[in-house]
């Protein structure tokens, strides 16, 4: 695979419903798979107990049982069968963001890739094996309802999550602009679950957005997409001009986006040639990702805000700047998305979205599954949004005026 390739790449932040549906750009490398697949004419069972190989007709076995002993056998849906085995054999690799989509998933989600969708504004992830917010999208139908990063998503309408993967949640939350959907969340320090009727909507995300406070600029990135960098380009210049002694880097809710510019990004405030990322494949190669472009805001004190519905390429960009310029990380442990997916299109519409690769920040720590712990711990409570109180950003703000 070459890199004009890999640069098509976004972080699927985990997966946007927003549904935003897709999201999490975690890193999703989206490509087509020019080749045919070949078809499978003849299998051959090896031999029972030989080291390395298995005996693939206890499969064929199953299936013609079904066929010959099922009460309904005349019923039985055989591409159905195919689907559901092959289904089982992808979940049982044990990673939720690797998944079989059958043809309707399939094409639905390369909608979803391309932005043709509506939700309600959340990303959504797995953790523990339980479906979960990873973050509401500001200023959409899931944020005004107060729903939160770290909810538990019990129940879609009148199903149960248990068990669900990603894609059945995505298409279930997934609806008509205007349509009502139900979800039964259940929230840490609450006693029962409680249920959010949200209205879904076309939902845009913003990327940028600056403010001067106390002489320090509060500068919060919503996600990394194609506009980001022009948007970012501006805002740099205004910061400059503004006299700001500081900057807050606010990344928190921020699920991630685009490869490309979360490099670019971290480029304003490192140094040429930085490692910002290290990429690392299941057969031990790896690609590294170094900062280029101005560094324009390198000389400015800076302090970054994270929180758990900072994913994907936030985190990278969080950890980059701590390993390489000792920038301090405010607030909550981050949500530690840190893999690629690939899409490759399979035979009669079906694809496979499979994890190729995992995330390390340029110390060598891992980003998937561990997320990153802030150097100072504040939380930010549900009283605290209610009442409009920010105490993460205040002690930002304090620590860049005190030094």
């Amino acid at each position: 695979m070459n890199m004009n390739q890999f640069l098509r790449r976004a972080f699927l932040p985990i997966i946007i419903v927003v549904s935003l549906t897709t999201g999490f750009f975690g890193g999703f490398l989206y490509e087509r798979s020019r080749e045919p697949v070949p078809i499978l004419k003849n299998l051959v069972n090896k031999d029972v107990g030989q080291p390395g190989d298995l005996d693939f007709s206890l499969f064929w076995s199953v299936w013609d049982l079904l066929h010959e002993r099922y009460v309904d056998r005349t019923e039985l849906d055989t591409q159905k069968l195919l689907y559901s085995a092959i289904d089982g054999l992808v979940r049982g690799v044990g990673d939720p963001f690797t998944s079989f989509l059958e043809p309707k998933e399939s094409e639905d989600f390369a909608r979803e890739i391309q932005g043709s969708f509506g939700g309600v504004g959340i990303e959504i992830g797995i953790r523990d094996e339980i479906l979960t917010v990873i973050t509401p999208i500001v200023d959409t139908p899931a944020e005004k309802a107060g729903i939160l990063a770290g909810d538990k998503i019990i129940k879609i309408g009148d199903k149960s999550t248990e068990g669900m993967g990603l894609d059945e949640a995505v298409n279930l939350i997934r609806g008509p602009k205007g349509t009502e959907v139900v979800l039964t969340m259940f929230r840490e320090g609450l006693k029962e679950p409680r249920e959010f009727k949200l209205i879904r909507s076309d939902i845009r995300i913003p990327t940028v957005k600056l403010e001067i406070k106390d002489g320090v600029a509060h500068l919060r990135l919503y996600v990394f997409n194609k506009n980001t960098d022009a948007d970012f380009e501006k805002i740099s210049k205004e910061i400059l001009n503004s006299g700001a002694k500081g900057i807050v880097f606010d990344l928190r809710n921020n699920p991630g986006g685009l490869l490309d510019s979360a490099v670019n990004i971290a480029g304003y405030f490192l140094e040429p040639g930085s490692v910002v990322l290290n990429e690392r494949f299941g057969n031990g190669s790896e690609n590294v990702f170094k900062a280029s472009g101005s560094a324009r805001l390198k000389n400015l004190p800076v302090v970054v805000l994270i929180n758990r519905g900072s994913a994907s390429a936030s985190e990278i960009v969080a950890g980059a700047m701590r390993d390489i310029r000792g920038v301090k990380l405010i607030g909550e442990k981050s949500f530690g998305k840190g893999s690629v997916q690939q899409v490759e299109d399979l035979r009669g519409g079906s694809s496979l979205k499979v994890t190729i690769a995992k995330w390390f920040t340029p110390s060598g720590a891992s980003i998937d599954k561990n997320g990153i712990e802030p150097d100072i711990v504040v939380e930010r409570t549900e009283e605290d949004i209610k009442a409009q109180k920010d105490p993460q950003l205040d002690r930002a703000i304090n620590l860049l005026i005190t030094n």
